[in-house]
């Protein structure tokens, strides 16, 4: 099977009305580049084509046409077990990464088993000033730093990021919001100060009302915390 062969599969499971549901909830996307592949649909194709020789030669034909191969491409990194394999690849991966869908389908099992590791890879995604490795980064935080392995540094470090970009500021508005429903306590300084820019702020706040996780007490007290936008 060739890399060739694996497009073809992927436009033999197209489904053109999802082509067009998905073009709406990623306009930055051109939808010529959409071939139209269900979540699920992929993701097994993705455990089925871990077994083939072509999925090697599928990870090292960068940059690829289709939406749907980079999703693809991120299912597959996703199941890698080798944690330097595996971050290897990734770190080659992000240049390519052009929307938030493929992004955040990217979460690598075995990163779980290898926090330590994994921190410094994290501070230079942060740092890189690239709006989805800086996402990516953030998201990783996100995922498997706000329990067990917490430290007050991770939100810090998020705060103090400054971002123009939509994309990167949402993720830091999710990163927040979901803090707030695991900790709490931890994390509600930086609502009560100025820790935030006012549109990060606000919408962290938003996403954190919405959340079942969050009580009805702390909600109301969030509600009081908003700020002006200019």
């Amino acid at each position: 099977m060739s890399v060739q062969d694996i497009q073809q599969e992927l436009f033999r499971l197209r489904d053109q009305s999802y082509r067009d549901f998905q073009a709406k909830l990623i306009p930055s996307m051109d939808p010529d580049r959409m071939i139209g592949v269900r979540t699920p649909a992929l993701r097994a194709y993705a455990k089925a084509l871990l077994k083939e020789p072509s999925a090697e030669e599928f990870l090292q034909a960068l940059p690829h046409r289709y939406f749907d191969e980079d999703q693809l491409h991120a299912f597959l990194l996703s199941e890698i077990r080798d944690f330097d394999r595996c971050v290897g690849e990734v770190d080659r991966f992000l240049p390519y990464v052009d929307n938030w869908a493929t992004c955040d389908q990217l979460s690598p099992r075995c990163f779980k088993k290898h926090r330590r590791e994994l921190l410094p890879y994290i501070r230079r995604w942060i740092d890189s000033g690239e709006t989805y490795p800086v996402r990516f980064g953030v998201g990783m935080l996100m995922q498997h730093y706000l329990e067990e392995d917490f430290d007050p540094a991770y939100p810090r470090l998020v705060a103090d990021l400054r971002s123009e970009e939509y994309y990167v500021n949402m993720m830091r508005a999710w990163y927040f919001a979901t803090a707030l429903a695991k900790r709490y306590e931890d994390i509600l300084p930086y609502l009560e100060g100025d820790a935030l820019d006012p549109w990060t702020h606000n919408k962290a706040i938003q996403k954190a009302t919405e959340s079942y996780r969050v009580s009805p007490e702390q909600k109301a007290h969030l509600k009081g915390l908003k700020r002006r936008e200019r």
